[in-house]
């Protein structure tokens, strides 16, 4: 699907939101994370501050009170918010890609009633997609939409790992008003889920690392949403709206990536110049330096990539395979990068008196998240093959 391109910004005004998000995770973040961290505390205090940096309308355009942010500014705040605290950047991600689905393809009305509340981050959320038998495989979802006359569409069914679900208040939910149709996808509707009767939070779920997110199980049962609440007023969209979405999913992922191979990389080389053995610092000893190097090489090549991919993006273009590349490259350098720094750190880099060992856990996700890596190399095979035809 062909996008409009967004307007780029100038260097002065990158560079003037780029030192506000540096101010605030100095100030906001990085005294409270160990805290908030080990605790698996939910961030109130730093969403608020979210709240009043616009972070929550990033993307959303300026007609409907966004920051209107171009991909590629986007991509460098997520980075550098990761490289603070990973768990950050998911609060406001999953709720941008519940926002471009609204934006992209919502009525004029949804657009009207939706984005100015998502922008201010009154009405917070994600996108309810997962469900305990279907992820890579959206087209098996068993969470069913059933039509009750021309006022709504009654839904049962279970949404699993959902970001933004126990603090949020809404979610785009992917569910089938056809369960029988064929292709399956063709049966697949998009909807804006308010919390209400029937929407119920089953669970929190416990995980190894990005903490403080909330992360739980959904259990909709006989949850009523009316008519108006389908995106785009059509039933049979909703895979590929959700999907087209999932590009700038990605591109955040690529970005965190870029993040925490970053934040390990500059940890590393700190603390190798402080760190001594056999009578000088470890940063002189061979085996270190190599493990620098590539760890630098890494960040830069997965920044390029990154870059390339919200370019893409930018510009209107689809984006599906360059996503796909920066988010497999990217992510997958981000828990070299975060192995590598435990090794270069020895024992205080398992220890909690260093954030490695964080980086470390958070990493992991980022190999599944949006997608995993191995439906990544999917994806940008299929792409080469359908843009190089013979």
């Amino acid at each position: 699907m062909q996008r409009e391109p967004f307007p780029a910004l100038d260097q002065e005004q990158e560079e003037l939101i780029l030192d506000g998000i540096e101010r605030f995770l100095e100030r906001d973040v990085r005294p409270y994370v160990s805290e908030l961290e080990a605790g698996d505390i939910y961030p109130e205090e730093i969403v608020t501050k979210m709240k009043e940096l616009g972070l929550f309308g990033a993307t959303i355009s300026t007609e409907y009170g966004g920051l209107g942010l171009p991909a590629t500014t986007y991509a460098k705040i997520v980075e550098k918010i990761s490289g603070a605290w990973m768990s950050v950047s998911g609060i406001f991600n999953s709720h941008l890609i519940m926002a471009a689905a609204v934006e992209r393809h919502g009525t004029d009305a949804q657009k009207e009633s939706y984005l100015p509340r998502f922008a201010t981050g009154e009405l917070r959320g994600g996108v309810a997609l997962t469900e305990p038998d279907a992820g890579t495989d959206l087209q098996a979802i068993r969470t069913v939409a059933k039509r009750e006359g021309n006022e709504g569409y009654r839904v049962n069914g279970n949404k699993m790992w959902i970001t933004n679900s126990i603090h949020g208040n809404c979610v785009a939910l992917l569910a089938k008003t056809d369960p029988d149709a064929k292709p399956r996808h063709t049966g697949m509707s998009l909807f804006i889920a308010e919390k209400g009767s029937g929407f119920n939070v089953s669970r929190k779920l416990e995980k190894l690392g990005y903490k403080g997110i909330d992360t739980a199980e959904l259990v909709f049962e006989d949850y009523f949403i009316a008519s108006d609440r389908l995106i785009g007023g059509k039933e049979g969209y909703g895979l590929k709206q959700v999907l087209s979405g999932l590009e700038l999913g990605r591109i955040n992922v690529a970005a965190r990536g870029v993040g925490i191979a970053q934040a390990t990389l500059d940890e590393s080389v700190k603390y190798s110049q402080m760190r001594k053995t056999f009578g000088k610092p470890i940063c002189q000893h061979q085996a270190i330096q190599l493990r620098l190097a590539d760890m630098a090489t890494r960040v830069q090549a997965s920044r390029l990539l990154t870059e390339r991919a919200a370019e893409a993006y930018q510009r209107g273009e689809r984006a599906d395979m360059e996503a796909g590349m920066a988010k497999l490259f990217a992510t997958e350098s981000a828990m070299e990068n975060a192995l590598d720094a435990m090794r270069i750190h020895g024992g205080y880099g398992y220890s909690k008196e260093f954030p490695i060992e964080r980086m470390f856990r958070d990493a992991p996700l980022l190999l599944i998240g949006e997608g995993t890596n191995e439906i990544q190399r999917v994806v940008i095979a299929r792409q080469l093959i359908e843009r190089n035809p013979i």
